[in-house]
Parts: structure tokens; C-alpha cells; sequence
């Protein structure tokens, strides 16, 4: 199951790198892409065993610092 969202805030890749890992750190995650926007909103294609819900997703962003602003299943 995929599950993208947009997410504002992220700069580099070390926000690519911070959000792929809080967002891999949720059970059954088996990849996370992320594409960096830098002045835009980025995407984080979450790719998962079980479905996700767009607040577990938002959640994890927000440890790394980041917010989820729209999500599309």
C-alpha cells in the first residue's frame, strides 16, 4: 500500500534523511522515497505492509521537525 504526502519545511538532504528515518521507524514500512523541493512542498511516498493512517505518517514527520501539509493514498 502507498500512501504520499506533501510536506513543507524541508530545505536538504538531511531533512530528506531525518524523514525517511522517523517514517521508516513506523511498523510495517518497507520504503520510504522522498523528493526534495527545496522552496516547494516535498513528497514522501510511503510504501507499506499494512495501511497507514495519514495521522501515524504526520506524526513521524513532525519528530523530524517537518509538517505534513495534504496527503493521497
Amino acid at each position: 500500500m502507498n500512501t504520499t504526502v506533501a510536506i513543507s519545511g524541508m530545505t536538504c538532504g538531511h531533512c530528506v534523511m531525518s524523514v525517511k528515518e522517523e517514517i521508516s521507524a513506523l511498523p510495517g514500512v518497507t520504503g520510504v522515497d522522498v523528493e526534495l523541493v527545496v522552496g516547494g512542498l516535498s513528497t514522501a511516498t510511503v510504501t507499506a505492509q499494512r495501511e497507514l493512517t495519514v495521522p501515524e505518517i504526520s506524526e513521524a514527520v513532525a519528530e523530524a521537525g517537518y509538517t505534513v501539509v495534504s496527503a493521497t493514498a
